[in-house]
């Protein structure tokens, strides 16, 4: 039957979509009563996807989305879908690649024309309402694109089905499994520093954007094969990128990237997943340099997420918009008489650590930055630094804040509650893990029949989960694990992994779908399998199948790990780009790390050791003295013995002999 002729969006569960909800264009969510009334009706679709933080979305909006006349021209011509790319990144991936794939260079707001039955035609990404930038104006294209449908509707049809058969062949293909060997971590490492900017840090040229699974790259390349210039590009970018105005002095946190070279001007949208990617960058970062900036930065960034992200419950809301008062940036920029006027006496002392920067094409106020001076300074004087930085803080407090997306991701909330987790037992910050708990519970405790959520925004709940999220939650249960020693948490892992058995593996055990076998709304199911500014699904559920096997000792999921990761590097192989979510975690599966330590929980010295030298590689087991319940396995079956204290560190199936001395465990546990 055919929906109601109106806007749709008011009763969804993403702020993106509700923002849309007063457009005079009939928006409707995607779902499968959507699909169905595009078939009855024998109309194409006009497909829009993008997310709260997207600012040329807010644009396309504001211009044609708002416009009585572009609605109207839509609304005869049209099924309209509005989609939340955060929501169903499913969705977004499947009509990314078909843009790509038609040579067009991808990008947000996405806008799609498809058949009747979702297949894609024709698209683009941004339109301006008015013919500019060399692109047409947007009724243009919407009659262009009803007139070559209505008189070419065979041939365009046939090219849709040719373009979704390349579609899923990309995204859903087999081509069956890789051997699993040391040099492709190697390979891939030494072709990514050949792109690293000496000098600015990051990837060359712009804009900049942190580039997470490529750092994670390079620092798995020095802590397994001694390469230290890896290790030190990855120290160069994150020190560039922590001085720039990507990095918000004032409030904490990383923007989502920079228009520039030199980190300076960002898109002032802050992502949780970017942050929780820099908290544990910067916790290594630190471990392996003792740079003291490593350790400010992160707690700057926690002040900033348990500030300005927590949701009711306890878990994380998804991003915050670039704009507030209709400006991109505003609420972060400063004049220097604003600073003069906060600071009075002390702004002085303000300017000797930081910079006001204005580039050329930049018609907002200055942003504050600082060169590599002033950084290693301002960490040196931290103690007086500080007191500024939190009265230009309560004064941005009084100013219009910009959106936030407050919907509660599952899979970018894992990926924080593992940070935060870490970074707390590396810095002695129990609070911090019990964020990261209270985060974690509040997100199971939304599961329903066993299954996760992929969304929450208050009552309102998204089913179901995508296998990143079970992925991602695996992970965290396993970083919580680690921090606490609670083994409900090792318990739910195990339950995570069998409700992404039950609802995401093929049909040949060969590896996973992202979406659920009951998900009847997607064209094609896909695996996942390609790296955007976080890891692949793929490459999350071979780390966190790779982890709990390590942890548990389990040999049949061990196996499950390795034939996962042979048929994921045989597909990341055939990838053009995007697969080193998924060489890093092969890199895991070859060689998994576990280190099991038995000692006195009131007076330990070898738990701080491991503590202090985190390596994404290993997994960590503490086991308080006497303790029988719960005692893990070294490989072999072999149970260490609980009477005193021990360390026994095994790569692999091979442990070395236990080690009781911390200044020895030490050695073993550092890289030079």
């Amino acid at each position: 039957m055919t929906l109601p002729a109106r806007n749709l969006l008011a009763e969804e569960a993403s702020p993106y979509l509700r923002q849309h909800s007063d457009n005079p264009v009939h928006w409707r969510g995607w779902s499968p009563a959507t699909l169905a009334e595009a078939k009855e009706l024998g109309r194409p679709i006009l497909l829009s996807i993008g997310y709260a933080a997207c600012h040329w979305c807010h644009v396309m909006a504001h211009e044609s989305f708002e416009n009585d006349a572009v609605a109207a021209v839509m609304n005869r011509l049209y099924v309209n879908i509005k989609v939340d790319r955060e929501e169903r990144p499913d969705i977004d991936q499947i009509y990314m690649a078909a843009l790509h794939a038609m040579g067009e260079q991808g990008g947000w707001p996405l806008t799609m024309f498809l058949t009747p039955d979702g297949k894609p035609f024709w698209g683009g990404t941004y339109f301006p309402r008015e013919a500019r930038y060399g692109r047409p104006g947007f009724i243009q294209v919407l009659e262009a694109v009803d007139k070559a449908w209505r008189e070419k509707q065979q041939s365009l049809a046939e090219s849709a089905d040719g373009l979704t058969a390349h579609v899923e062949h990309r995204l859903a293909g087999a081509k069956g499994k890789a051997v699993l060997d040391r040099d492709t971590l190697a390979d891939l490492a030494g072709r990514i520093d050949g792109m690293i900017d000496r000098d600015l840090g990051g990837l060359k040229g712009a804009p900049k954007f942190p580039n997470a699974p490529f750092m994670h790259t390079l620092w798995l390349s020095w802590l397994r094969d001694g390469q230290v210039h890896h290790r030190d590009a990855v120290l160069r970018s994150l020190e560039k990128m922590l001085a720039g105005g990507i990095y918000d002095h004032v409030g904490g946190g990383l923007s989502r990237y920079s228009t520039d070279a030199e980190w300076l001007v960002p898109h002032f949208e802050k992502m949780l997943y970017d942050n929780a990617q820099l908290i544990r960058l910067c916790n290594w970062a630190y471990a392996a340099s003792g740079n003291d900036l490593f350790r400010v930065r992160i707690e700057e960034t926690v002040a900033w997420l348990l500030r300005e992200m927590r949701v009711d419950g306890g878990a994380f809301a998804a991003s915050l918009d670039a704009d507030s008062d209709g400006e991109e940036g505003l609420f972060y920029t400063w004049s220097r008489d604003e600073i003069e006027t906060a600071l009075g006496d002390d702004a002085p002392t303000f300017f000797r650590y930081f910079d006001l920067a204005a580039p050329h094409g930049w018609e907002g106020k200055p942003i504050i930055r600082q060169s590599d001076a002033q950084q290693a300074q301002g960490v040196a004087d931290y103690a007086n630094l500080a007191p500024l930085k939190a009265k230009l803080l309560a004064g941005r407090e009084q100013r219009v804040r910009p959106g936030r997306d407050g919907k509660a991701l599952t899979d970018w909330s894992g990926l924080m509650i593992a940070a935060l987790a870490e970074a707390g037992r590396s810095l002695g910050r129990p609070d911090w893990i019990e964020a990261a708990a209270r985060a974690f519970s509040h997100i199971v405790e939304a599961s329903q029949d066993g299954r996760l959520p992929h969304s929450m925004l208050g009552a309102k709940k998204l089913f179901p989960a995508l296998s990143s999220d079970y992925a991602a939650m695996t992970n965290a249960a396993i970083a919580l694990f680690e921090a606490t020693g609670n083994p409900e948490y090792s318990d739910r892992a195990r339950q995570f992994i069998g409700e992404l058995d039950r609802w995401h593996l093929d049909g040949e055990n060969t590896g996973y779908w992202l979406t659920a076998s009951d998900s009847g709304d997607v064209p094609i199911r896909i695996r996942g399998d390609v790296d955007e500014a976080i890891p692949s699904a793929t490459s999350q559920i071979v780390e966190a199948l790779v982890r709990l096997s390590s942890l548990t000792g389990d040999l049949d999921l061990s196996e499950k790990a390795w034939a996962t990761a042979e048929h994921a590097m045989g597909r990341a192989a055939q990838q053009a780009y995007g697969q080193a979510g998924i060489v890093n975690a092969c890199a895991l599966a070859l060689e998994p790390l576990k280190l099991v330590i038995i000692d006195k929980p009131e007076s330990s010295s070898l738990v701080p050791v491991a503590n202090r030298n985190p390596d994404p590689r290993r997994v960590d087991i503490v086991v308080p003295i006497g303790t029988e319940a719960n005692r893990p396995l070294l490989p072999g079956g072999v149970l260490p013995p609980t009477d005193k204290p021990g360390a026994w560190f095994c790569s692999g199936q091979v442990c070395l002999p236990v080690v009781t001395d911390a200044g020895e465990l030490e050695k073993l546990l550092r890289r030079g």
